[in-house]
């Protein structure tokens, strides 16, 4: 690669769409609890939506039970209404001052519809990744033509964007695989 052309750019956005993907794996719920799941709920509280941890403390004291402690008593309803209007499929239990949510067992039907899910998710990583390639294709093309790099600079250039690109897209695929896995679990 020629000193001329810096890729470390187009990487460092490239990592920030894996890692993007790797957060919205973690929303998906499998068997197990796992707080994460609660990270995209926003409660009504104090006259705005705020998220989930900034009203409650979110702990998992079992393999399949989390525990949503509100630091606020008076927001508990707001809390359990939250989470219950969310697409993540729980049943809120509170004893008024916490809630408690059992993880029930995925069924097969359950298990399928969220391994759609993750490929969609991963899916749209992936075209954020080319989304950045092909940017960074056209940077690439108008120095060309505005002769600041030569053809065969530019060639390898678009070599090693094309191998950067190879890169991440595989860490895309090999954690939805991962992931697929821990869904199928039983």
């Amino acid at each position: 690669m020629t000193d001329v052309v810096d890729l470390s750019g187009a990487e460092a956005r490239m990592k920030k769409s894996v890692e993007a993907v790797r957060r919205e794996f973690a929303t998906v719920r499998t068997g197990r609890a796992n707080p994460a799941i609660l990270d995209r709920i926003e409660v009504e509280a104090y006259g705005s939506r705020m998220p989930l941890r900034s009203v409650a403390g979110i702990n998992v004291p079992e393999a399949r039970l989390i525990t949503v402690t509100p630091f606020d008593p008076n927001t508990i309803k707001a809390i359990e209404k939250a989470i219950r209007e969310s697409d993540i499929g729980l049943n809120p239990q509170s004893d008024g001052k916490v809630i408690r949510l059992p993880i029930p067992e995925l069924t097969e039907e359950r298990r399928r519809e969220l391994i759609r899910v993750v490929r969609g998710m991963a899916e749209e990583g992936r075209v954020s990744i080319r989304n950045i390639r092909r940017a960074e294709m056209r940077e690439i093309g108008e120095w060309r033509r505005e002769g600041e790099i030569s053809e065969d600079d530019e060639r390898r250039v678009e070599e090693e964007l094309q191998r950067l690109t190879d890169r991440y897209i595989g860490q895309i695929d090999a954690m939805l695989r991962d992931k697929e896995a821990e869904l199928m679990e039983v």
